[in-house]
């Protein structure tokens, strides 16, 4: 079966993307890190042992932009909140095992999304945790079990409890736990 990863993605412009960090920095410097940050990853996580996808919003003019390279494949992530559309999302996917990533991890290498898939090899979920409470992957290994019916469901998305909110959100699945990695939100997550 293909593995996937799918790298969650907004189109790079002031004020849509990085908010947060845009009070901060101003919104042109916070979009423009994010594209180049989203870029850089982009280019590291294009590899052989698993197909790249990327889930663009907003959803027409992430399909059309010719800011990510065009030799990937391109989904809308449509409406809702976050678990929304990842859940969408691992419910369209082919079959096989997958993981959905954000583009505002600085420090993620293809070696973690290996981990990553390591760890679907024994275990049915996974979940990258980030200091904040919150997470930098998420994974299924979409095998025998059907994706839960609550996946998602009551998650406290921006907060220190989205992580064991979806983690509580994945029962029955057993879950592993990949590496600590940060995500960026703020100033003080660039240093």
């Amino acid at each position: 079966m293909r593995r996937w990863v799918v790298l969650f993605l907004k189109e790079p412009r002031p004020g849509r993307v990085k908010t947060r960090l845009g009070r901060e920095i101003g919104m042109v410097e916070a979009a423009w890190w994010f594209r180049h940050q989203a870029a850089r990853m982009i280019r590291g996580l294009d590899d052989p042992r698993w197909q790249l996808v990327l889930a663009v919003s907003p959803d027409h003019e992430g399909i059309a932009s010719r800011v990510w390279p065009a030799c990937f494949p391109r989904w809308p992530q449509g409406p809702g909140d976050l678990g929304d559309r990842m859940g969408r999302v691992l419910r369209r996917l082919p079959p096989g095992p997958a993981l959905i990533v954000g583009a505002d991890i600085p420090d993620l290498t293809a070696d973690h999304i290996a981990e990553g898939f390591r760890l679907l090899g024994r275990d049915e979920a996974v979940i990258g945790p980030a200091p904040d409470g919150g997470y930098w992957m998420v994974g299924l290994r979409r095998g025998a079990r059907a994706i839960p019916a609550g996946l998602f469901r009551g998650v406290r998305w921006s907060t220190p409890h989205a992580m064991a909110d979806t983690a509580e959100s994945l029962a029955p699945l057993d879950i592993a736990f990949g590496h600590v990695l940060n995500d960026v939100d703020t100033v003080q997550d660039l240093s």
